[in-house]
């Protein structure tokens, strides 16, 4: 555990007692502050009883003066549609609010690196799309180099949680923008922008404000180098933000689709193939189209963003081939579930917005779609003309009949996960993928959509076992 500095002797507030949550209030205390903790699930704050956490109702709260800072986990409203009350009084006490990322940037740097011959790293990913991937394959690559890693954020552990710093160790860093609007201090070593589509535009109060949470993180410390997706508006501006010049090689210009050019340094992939350049010539190529873990454009825009960040740190380019290689993606995220009689299973459950799930449609041909939940805000509009991979959806959830009526294809309304499963494999023939992609949120029906996807993986395998 990372101990929080400079709050020795300070008393502190902790709002929401998930991973993050219970990780910062235990750094606090092990920093030598005192902590006071609150969760509005009953549930949670009975396991911070358990762990010896000073649980106190924070809705009822008044001696805000004694309170040098409230963090706050991210899945809490601080701004957008309204703060929590909770929030609400810190704000108008001027109790400063923060959250563990904050945090972490304020205590990840100890005294004791000064006896290192090689001073930490940290690379933070954000992005709207592949960011949990993105930054996977980096810490992959960066284990399969030798190179001590940590992986922690949004994905894997909760910050606080990470072990102290060791001698030229890299820490990986997945920032939603729920973590990066609100953290009060964002000083990674490299910064990488994946893409940006809309996505939580109730809690940014629209897509301007949801662009600005992400763009924090390039210019709250201002990275050594910043890798930048520049197939959408948002992150062209943003690299040219980032730049003092055509030939600005602190800044590596990524993208999916397009051959990238000029005196700079690019990573692009086009036709399957990785192509590095640096001042107008091509220095790698890293053919993508065998790497298992990896398929579609999408993935090869995230591997694109991970090669750069990795070469930023000196890693060579034959090494980086050889960790792609063996990188076998992550759960929920394009998942080959399994096969039999020529039928392919794929969990994305982790598409949860349109543009995610496009990315999913345009990686296989053939697919059997399993879609649906609790529409986002934009509506689906944009898989107008995009459906020519799909022969039949099959969608599931409260919203089911709403949903199936914007689609551009034959539909089935199932409701259900099982029957959506079942049908769609029954009416499947060889050949043919049943990809689970919901393109919206989940929480209609389950508590996340790691669930969601654990109860497609469960079907597709009683078929797969030949239990229908």
């Amino acid at each position: 555990m990372i101990a929080a500095s400079g709050v020795t002797g300070e008393k502190y507030a902790v709002l929401g007692l998930g991973r993050s949550g219970l990780s910062a209030a235990q750094s606090l205390i092990a920093g030598g502050a005192t902590v006071v903790v609150w969760d509005d699930g009953e549930a949670a704050r009975q396991k911070a009883e358990t762990l010896g956490l000073s649980v106190t109702d924070l809705t009822r709260f008044s001696d805000w003066p004694a309170i040098a800072g409230l963090i706050v986990s991210p899945g809490i409203p601080h701004l957008y549609p309204a703060p929590h009350p909770v929030i609400a009084a810190a704000l108008k006490a001027n109790v400063p609010v923060d959250n563990d990322i904050g945090l972490f940037f304020r205590s990840f740097a100890a005294s004791d690196w000064t006896a290192f011959d090689t001073p930490p790293k940290v690379i933070a990913v954000t992005g709207s799309n592949g960011k949990s991937t993105t930054s996977a394959l980096i810490h992959h690559i960066l284990q399969s180099a030798g190179r001590e890693s940590q992986l922690a954020g949004n994905i894997g552990r909760g910050v606080m949680d990470l072990d102290t710093a060791r001698n030229g160790e890299v820490v990986v860093l997945e920032l939603s923008s729920y973590q990066t609007e609100l953290a009060r201090a964002l000083t990674p070593d490299i910064a990488v922008f994946t893409n940006l589509s809309p996505d939580h535009l109730d809690r940014h109060g629209g897509e301007g404000g949801y662009f600005a949470a992400k763009r924090r993180l390039f210019i709250e410390g201002g990275p050594d180098r910043a890798i930048i997706g520049i197939d959408e508006t948002a992150g062209l501006f943003l690299a040219n933000q980032l730049s003092m010049a055509a030939q600005d090689d602190r800044v590596i210009r990524v993208s999916s689709g397009q051959k990238l050019s000029g005196p700079g340094w690019q990573v692009f992939a086009r036709k399957g193939f990785l192509a590095e350049m640096r001042k107008g010539r091509q220095v790698a190529s890293i053919d993508l189209r065998a790497m298992v873990g990896l398929p579609g454009s999408h993935n090869h825009q995230n591997a694109c963003a991970a090669y750069g960040a990795c070469r930023a740190l000196g890693i060579a380019p034959k090494v980086i081939e050889k960790a792609m290689q063996s990188f076998t993606g992550l759960a929920h995220r394009s998942q080959v579930v399994g096969e039999i009689g020529g039928i392919r299973f794929v969990n994305d459950s982790k598409a949860t917005n349109v543009a995610s799930a496009l990315n999913a449609l345009h990686a296989f041909e053939n697919i059997r779609w399993i879609c649906g939940g609790l529409e986002k805000e934009g509506g689906l509009g944009a898989f107008r003309g995009q459906m020519g991979s799909v022969r039949k959806a099959y969608v599931i959830g409260r919203e089911a009949a709403r949903f199936a009526m914007q689609l551009e294809c034959e539909t089935v309304v199932t409701h259900v996960m099982a029957e959506a499963v079942r049908t769609a494999f029954e009416e499947a023939e060889a050949g043919d993928t049943i990809l689970l992609a919901p393109a919206a949120a989940s929480f209609d029906q389950y508590d996340n959509f790691e669930q969601r996807g654990d109860d497609f993986i469960a079907a597709a395998k009683r078929i797969i076992q030949g239990g229908l």
